[in-house]
């Protein structure tokens, strides 16, 4: 039997559009996903490498965990992810897919190597509360940022003037060691990267185009990633800090 509704076109374009975006934003959330299970594996397996129990029970580096901790490769380390995330966001768009994707990666190995000193800091407890309670508040906040009608653009520019702020006032604390500070610089981190998340989605979502080809569509997927990754993976550090319990 023939359906008696009249083709729409306009109907049909819509459809396409939102089936088009769906997949966007599913690539988008599978490269970040990969990306914290890469930097999972290796600040364990940093961790399992750097540490060994002594006959007193007691926990000592090994000569690789000595190298990566006590040398100057620590600042290799320490900086080379930094490093990356402004290289790949300037670069991202005119890499291959298959580079981008391992750059991506290989910048997410390097961020988990980096925050292995993390998981000798605080209890393993501590660690899985706070990775849980992120990965919580960071779903409602992206399904926010990509459901809400509100424009979230104006926000943007004040959370971006919030993270420079909160980055100098970082550098200064690693001279002052403030714990009030530290405790401010936390509280605030939360709430920026709170924000951002929200602020984030949306933006990336914008980005998305019907007619981008297939390339296109996943360079702009792994950077919508990277914004997305760091956004977790700083939010997690922050309440970390706030309420993680030290070995």
């Amino acid at each position: 039997m023939q359906d008696p509704r009249p083709f729409n076109p306009s109907v049909a374009a819509s459809a396409e559009v939102d089936a088009g975006l769906r997949a966007y934003m599913l690539g988008v959330y599978n490269y970040m996903t990969t990306a914290l299970a890469v930097t999972g594996l290796f600040a364990f397996g940093t961790k399992m490498l750097a540490v060994t129990t002594g006959p007193d029970g007691a926990m000592y580096l090994t000569a690789f965990g000595n190298m990566i901790f006590n040398s100057p490769l620590m600042w290799v380390i320490a900086l080379a992810p930094i490093a990356m995330v402004f290289w790949l966001s300037m670069r991202v768009h005119a890499m291959s897919v298959t580079k981008a994707q391992t750059v991506f990666y290989i910048f997410a190995g390097l961020m988990g190597m980096s925050l292995a000193s993390v998981l000798l800091v605080y209890t393993g407890e501590s660690v899985a509360r706070a990775f849980f309670v992120t990965a919580g508040a960071f779903a409602g906040l992206s399904l926010y940022g990509y459901t809400t009608k509100r424009n979230l653009g104006p926000m943007g520019a004040f959370l971006i003037m919030g993270l420079i702020g909160l980055i100098l006032a970082s550098l200064v604390n690693m001279f002052v060691q403030s714990q009030g500070m530290e405790f401010m610089i936390s509280v605030i981190g939360v709430l920026l990267f709170a924000g951002l998340t929200a602020y984030d989605t949306q933006r990336i979502k914008s980005m998305y185009m019907v007619t981008d080809s297939y390339a296109d569509a996943q360079r702009k997927s792994i950077h919508g990633a990277l914004s997305l990754y760091l956004d977790f993976i700083n939010m997690f550090l922050m309440l970390l800090r706030l309420f993680g319990n030290r070995e």
